[in-house]
């Protein structure tokens, strides 16, 4: 079975061990030991011989990510001659590791060749050892760039995300925005980041579940989604979930970042950032109404084996309505 292959576990493991070496590291050689072995652990699980695009998929993130491990590694030995000027190139190759804008330019074109699982490990595991590694460089001297490649990630996330069809290429516009909240979170404490960044990982695994169990990757598969009509309306509800929409789970970590920002006197830096949410919001509700209206017939053995287990994972949005209380927690 795929699922319990040798070669899957080997390489998700080591894949998680790359990242907790490079977060729990004491120096920057380690970390990019750390970034290397979850590179090369990451590179075997994109390819796959079911999906004809997963080797350019795989030879594509390779090459980006070679290209921001070499500037991390030659920007950090210049620490031993400078001081500020080397963190700006560690910082730059940083995103471009992350995939937040303005170098984001590979992610989309990344995750369209890659399986639903795949795409899910890119948006939210592969983003944890450059935000890490990102909170140690920050100084009055950097954080202009943090607050730049935050309301760009917004920016180009929501926009990005309006003439797509493809639901791999709209996921990953949809990262590149939640990254822009990441990031803004991060400005604020990292706690709120770790809050931020886990409420935003559960979200996802009960999208891409539905997503993975149906084989979706385009809108118009939505005609052809399921039967049941429970299935339809846990997309339509993870999706509100992943917009930040109340009284949903995902409503939490944003309310709360824009109440920090708010607090510290980023009142503009928050309002782009809500107004970016409604533009994700805008798709976000095209496919959910796509998911809700299109139908194709259905014979009594398609009707037999509609399942609602996958679908069940997307009730965790609903924890709010649930545990009203949750709303009072300050994270």
């Amino acid at each position: 079975m795929l699922m319990l292959s040798p070669s899957l576990l080997l390489f998700s493991t080591t894949l998680v061990a790359g990242t907790l070496i490079a977060t729990s590291s004491s120096s920057w050689f380690v970390a990019w030991l750390g970034l290397e072995l979850n590179l090369l652990s990451f590179i075997p699980l994109v390819s796959s011989s079911y999906n004809t695009f997963s080797s350019e998929a795989a030879l594509k993130y390779f090459l980006v990510q070679a290209l921001g491990s070499a500037t991390l590694l030659a920007s950090v030995t210049m620490l031993l001659m400078f001081t500020d000027p080397p963190k700006i190139l560690i910082l730059g190759s940083l995103i471009l590791k992350m995939g937040a804008a303005p170098l984001h330019f590979w992610l989309p074109p990344v995750m369209q060749g890659m399986s639903w699982p795949n795409c899910f490990v890119l948006m939210t595991v592969q983003k944890i050892a450059p935000i890490v590694l990102m909170s140690y460089v920050l100084c009055p001297y950097t954080s202009p760039i943090l607050v730049g490649a935050s309301v760009s990630s917004a920016v180009m996330g929501g926009l990005g995300g309006l003439n797509q069809t493809l639901l791999r290429k709209l996921m990953a516009y949809s990262s590149i925005n939640h990254l822009s909240w990441m990031l803004a979170a991060l400005s604020c404490s990292s706690s709120l980041w770790v809050h931020y960044i886990l409420t935003y990982t559960v979200i996802s695994l009960s999208l891409v579940i539905l997503f993975n169990y149906n084989q979706v990757f385009h809108i118009k598969h939505f005609a052809s989604f399921s039967s049941s009509q429970f299935n339809k309306t846990m997309v339509f509800l993870s999706l509100f979930s992943l917009g930040g929409l109340p009284p949903f789970l995902g409503f939490l970590p944003k309310m709360t970042v824009v109440k920090d920002l708010a607090s510290q006197g980023f009142l503009l830096w928050a309002f782009i950032l809500m107004m970016s949410a409604l533009i994700t919001l805008f798709y976000y509700v095209r496919i959910s109404l796509t998911a809700l209206t299109l139908a194709s017939p259905k014979t009594a053995s398609d009707l037999a084996h509609v399942s609602h287990k996958p679908a069940s994972a997307a009730l965790i949005n609903l924890i709010p309505l649930f545990f009203p209380l949750m709303m009072l927690v300050p994270f």
